[in-house]
């Protein structure tokens, strides 16, 4: 991981996201969060549902919905400034620069569509003049980067004839293959058993090494995130409220990162009953500020 004296490969300053309610007045989402990520860097978000974190990751891709009312002091990739781009293009740096691996394939993958055809309308974007055969070989190569078996077969196949793991994996080929600067990865293997998440992982891992990729990785999962990631934001009702060192979470102080790893308890000796989460209004206005 490069050193924090470097410059950020993104950055975000007071980011901001509401939704308008019913009552005509607007439901704030993100409030304020400011955060960075350096080169080679594995930064890890963690919260509860509702928190703030998938919203943050889109808001970078420029993927939030339209009924998203929000704005930004900063949001910058590379030095460049995101929010002077023009919508093309921010389009041209997603899929290339800037990639999402989403929670779940079963609902990322188009059911009606072979994984080439799937493929096939990824790369197209970003590289039109390759032909039928370089872009079916293009295709098989990405998909055995990921040591996926047999990968002619696995492109000819639709997203309902793969397991869950093989579906992520054809959704990791398709976002890093372009050997992209930043990764937002939501909740990647929380769809997955405990071994076929390691194994994920471990593509996620080779991937990120060669090619010296950002990586955002949100996630419940607190123990994963510690052994994971090398750095963690803590966020609760849009707010950063703690910021660490991923190995020093065990340590955190905040009662709400605490009542978060008191919910994971041990599988050797277990206390007989969990510990209720005490909620603190404070903690939706004393907010830590920017995570750095």
């Amino acid at each position: 991981m490069q050193t924090s004296s470097n410059p950020p490969l993104c950055e975000i300053e007071n980011l901001r996201i509401g939704f308008p309610a019913h009552d005509g007045t607007l439901a704030d989402a993100v409030r304020g969060i400011s955060l960075t990520v350096q080169r080679g860097e594995r930064l890890g978000i963690v919260g509860e549902s509702g928190s703030g974190k998938s919203l943050t990751g889109r808001a970078l891709l420029g993927l939030l919905p339209p009924s998203a009312q929000w704005s930004a002091d900063a949001l910058r990739f590379e030095g460049t400034d995101l929010l002077a781009l023009r919508p093309k293009e921010r389009r041209r740096l997603c899929g290339t620069q800037m990639s999402m691996i989403l929670q779940d394939p079963k609902y990322s993958l188009n059911p009606v569509m072979t994984v080439a055809q799937q493929m096939r309308e990824a790369f197209r974007r970003h590289e039109p003049k390759l032909g039928a055969r370089a872009m079916r070989e293009r295709i098989v190569a990405a998909l055995a980067a990921v040591h996926i078996r047999n990968p002619e077969r696995v492109a000819d196949a639709y997203p309902h004839e793969l397991s869950g793991g093989m579906g992520q994996r054809v959704m990791i080929a398709m976002m890093v293959s372009a050997g992209p600067r930043l990764l937002i990865a939501d909740e990647p293997t929380s769809a997955l058993d405990v071994l076929v998440s390691i194994q994920v992982l471990a593509v996620l891992d080779e991937m990120i090494e060669k090619h010296d990729t950002g990586l955002i990785f949100i996630s419940h999962d607190l123990p994963l995130v510690m052994s994971f990631c090398d750095r963690v934001v803590v966020m609760v009702g849009g707010r950063v409220v703690e910021t660490c060192a991923a190995r020093d979470l065990q340590h955190a102080q905040h009662p709400y990162t605490r009542g978060l790893l008191a919910a994971n308890p041990p599988l050797t000796d277990p206390p007989e009953e969990l510990p209720t989460l005490r909620r603190d209004a404070s903690w939706l206005t004393d907010a830590e500020g920017a995570a750095q």
